[in-house]
């Protein structure tokens, strides 16, 4: 299974990219997931990001996410055939 069909939740995030130069190096333990926002904890505060402006990692992985290509229900995500690039 790859990390786009896995479930996130427990899985420490990262924020590689964004838009708001303020989220990039942002990183937590994944809470809970949306259709498009994750939550995370980090450093005991909870953090809620919008999918569509990140781009990230899960638990040190290679694969960085474009969070804008997973814009669905975390139940829906972990069976869904994504194209790599």
């Amino acid at each position: 299974m790859n990390i786009y069909n896995s479930n996130w939740l427990g899985g420490n995030l990262k924020v590689i990219s964004s838009a708001d130069n303020t989220l990039v190096g942002r990183q937590g333990l994944v809470i809970d997931e949306t259709k498009k926002t994750i939550m995370m904890s980090e450093n005991g505060n909870q953090v809620v990001l919008g999918k569509a402006s990140i781009k990230f990692t899960i638990d040190d992985s290679d694969v960085v996410i474009d969070g804008a290509l997973v814009g669905q229900r975390p139940e829906n995500r972990t069976h869904r055939k994504y194209r790599m690039a």
